[in-house]
C-alpha cells in the first residue's frame, strides 16, 4: 500500500471516530436526566441539622478526662404552653421628666447619665433672679406684717381706754389683714418655687435671701437622660433629666388573634430569658391593644412584670409563656445539656453510628424552670444527648473549627 493509500485510511478513521463520538454525545444530551432524590421531611420533633453544625469525635481518653455523659432525650408530659415573643421596656406609668421650678442658669449638675438617684437627692444647682426677688418680696411683705402688728396691738390698748377712736382702730385691723394675705400669697409662690417650709420660717427670721436653688430626685431610679449642663439657661418648661423607676418593667409581646380566647387581661404568666437559664419571673397581662397589626394578625400585649435588683435590662428579649393547663406528650431533656453558642441554643447529640463522634444539633425549647425542659423541635426521643461535659465538647469543637 502506497503512502497515500495509508494517509487516506487514517483521515476516513478519524472522521469515522468524530462521527461516532457526536452520535453518541447527541444521545446522552437528549437523554432526561435521572430523577433527584428529595428526603423526606424529617419528624416533628426533629429539627434537620443545618449545613453550618459541626460534629467532633473525642478519643475514648479525651472522653474519660471530661467525664463525658449522655442520657436518652425522653418521652414525658409537661403543662401545654402558650409561647410568645417579647421585649422589655420602660414602665411608662413610672418614668418621670425633670424640669426646674425656677428661671435662671444651671451651676453645677451632680448627677451622671445611668447613676442610680434616691427621691430628694441633688441633681443640679441653678442661680435664679427670679427666686431671689420672690425672696426678698416675702422678707419684706413679712417685716411690715411685724411693723403693722406692733402698731394694732398698741392702738387696741389706747382704744381701750379712749385715747383712740374706734374708726382708727378698724381701718388698722383692715390693714392688718391685707398684710397677712399679702405674706400668704408670697410664701405661696415660694413654695412653689420650691422652697421648703422650714426654709421659709428661717427666712422670716434670718431676712437673708438666697439666689441658688436645687433641682432634687422626685423618685427612686436611674438617669435614663440628661439635657442639663452647667451654664445652660433654662426655664420652667424645658426637661433637664428622664428618671426611670425599674423596680417594675413592661414586657411588650405579640399575641395572635387565634390567641385572644386563652389570654384575656389579667393572666398570670412567666417571663424567660436566656440570660438566666431556668429562672421564671411572674407578671400579669394588664393591656391588650385594640388595634390589630393587619399585617400579621397580632395585638400588642403589655405584661407587667417585678424587677428587683434590675435584672430584666431594656430591650432585651425574652419569652412570655402562658400555661394552658391541659398536659401534652413532651420530648425532655436535662436542663445541663443545653449550650449557648451565639445566639443559638444547642446541644450535643452522639452519633450511634461511630463511638466518640457527637453532633452539634440546634434546638428550640421551652422553658418550664424545672430540672428539665421541653425540645420542641431538634431532638427526637431516645437520642443520646450529652448531660455533662458539653461544655468540653463545645469548646473542642471550636478548637477545631476555629470558632
Amino acid at each position: 500500500m502506497t503512502a497515500m493509500q495509508n494517509k487516506g485510511v487514517y483521515v476516513a478513521a478519524a472522521v469515522a471516530l468524530v462521527a461516532a463520538g457526536m452520535a453518541v454525545g447527541a444521545a446522552v444530551w437528549r437523554r432526561p436526566a435521572p430523577p433527584t432524590t428529595v428526603a423526606s421531611a424529617p419528624a416533628a420533633d426533629v429539627m434537620p441539622v443545618p449545613a453550618r453544625d459541626a460534629a467532633v469525635t473525642l478519643s475514648p481518653e479525651m472522653a474519660t478526662r471530661a467525664r463525658i455523659r449522655t442520657v436518652a432525650a425522653s418521652l414525658g408530659t409537661a403543662p401545654s404552653r402558650l409561647r410568645l415573643p417579647g421585649v422589655v421596656e420602660a414602665n411608662r406609668y413610672r418614668e418621670v421628666t425633670v424640669t426646674s421650678l425656677v428661671s435662671g442658669r444651671l451651676t453645677s449638675v451632680s448627677t451622671a447619665l445611668g447613676q442610680h438617684v434616691v427621691r430628694g437627692q441633688e441633681l443640679a444647682s441653678v442661680y435664679s433672679p427670679e427666686l431671689a426677688d420672690a425672696q426678698a418680696g416675702y422678707v419684706a411683705t413679712h417685716a411690715e406684717l411685724l411693723g403693722h402688728e406692733q402698731r394694732l396691738t398698741r392702738t387696741r390698748r389706747l382704744a381701750e381706754i379712749g385715747a383712740a377712736s374706734r374708726q382708727e382702730l378698724e381701718m388698722l385691723e383692715a390693714d392688718h389683714a391685707r398684710l397677712e394675705a399679702s405674706v400668704e400669697a408670697a410664701r405661696s409662690r415660694l413654695e412653689l418655687l420650691g422652697v421648703a417650709r422650714e426654709r421659709i420660717d428661717v427666712l422670716a427670721m434670718a431676712h437673708k435671701a438666697t439666689t441658688d436653688a436645687s433641682i432634687v430626685a422626685p423618685i427612686d431610679g436611674i438617669v435614663s437622660a440628661r439635657s442639663g449642663n452647667p451654664g445652660l439657661n433654662i426655664d420652667p418648661s424645658m426637661p433637664l433629666f428622664t428618671i426611670l423607676d425599674l423596680s417594675s418593667v413592661w414586657v411588650i409581646a405579640d399575641l395572635y388573634e387565634r390567641d385572644f380566647a386563652a389570654v384575656p387581661v389579667g393572666t398570670r404568666v412567666q417571663i424567660a430569658t436566656p440570660a438566666y437559664p431556668g429562672v421564671l419571673t411572674p407578671g400579669t397581662v394588664s393591656y391588650i391593644d385594640p388595634q390589630m397589626q393587619t399585617e400579621t394578625r397580632t395585638a400588642k400585649l403589655r405584661v407587667e412584670v417585678p424587677n428587683p435588683g434590675g435584672r430584666l435590662r431594656l430591650g432585651m428579649y425574652v419569652d412570655v409563656g402562658v400555661d394552658l393547663g391541659a398536659k401534652a406528650d413532651a420530648v425532655l431533656v436535662p436542663r445541663s445539656a443545653l449550650q449557648t453558642v451565639g445566639e443559638r441554643q444547642v446541644v450535643y447529640v452522639a452519633d450511634p453510628n461511630q463511638q466518640g463522634r457527637f453532633i452539634e444539633r440546634q434546638v428550640e425549647v421551652d422553658d418550664t424552670g424545672r430540672d428539665r425542659v421541653v425540645v420542641i423541635r431538634g431532638v427526637a426521643v431516645g437520642e443520646q444527648v450529652v448531660s455533662e461535659g458539653g461544655f468540653f465538647v463545645r469548646a473542642e469543637l471550636g478548637r477545631m473549627t476555629g470558632h
